[in-house]
């Protein structure tokens, strides 16, 4: 069963990137961390649709969204600060020649879970995670 069930009613597409990332944390390191930061992609754009408090950058790409202002003011630094380490994980598993180490696939899938839990506990409709 995946960390990231709670995922599953709301955000399917969420959970099924999520589950990937974390079924690969031993099995394939660099895969982790690239759907780590896919999953994380696919959370901001979500975010961006349906949050009126944010306001859409100058471009659209990761990097800008998780740097506006208004993002950080909803999201509060913990949550923007495990979005940064995501992203750089994940960069650095697409981009580097750099062996990418089960121990940054683990951070990574960590720093996810804690960001999906704030989105589904936040944002969540149906069967939010339980605070424990």
């Amino acid at each position: 069963m995946s960390n990231f069930t709670f995922l599953q009613a709301e955000w399917p597409l969420l959970h099924e990137s999520a589950a990937k990332a974390e079924a690969l944390v031993h099995a394939d390191a660099r895969a982790a961390c690239f759907y780590a930061r896919r999953t994380l992609e696919l959370a901001v754009t979500w975010l961006y649709k349906h949050d009126r408090g944010l306001r859409l950058p100058y471009q659209d790409n990761l990097n800008a969204l998780i740097h506006e202002p208004s993002f950080g003011q909803v999201v509060g630094q913990a949550v923007f600060t495990k979005t940064k380490v995501i992203k750089d994980l994940g960069n650095l598993a697409v981009h580097s020649a750099r062996k990418v180490l089960p121990a940054d696939a683990l951070v990574a899938t960590r720093e996810l879970f804690h960001v999906s839990y704030w989105l589904a506990r936040t944002y969540g409709q149906r069967g939010r995670p339980d605070p424990g």
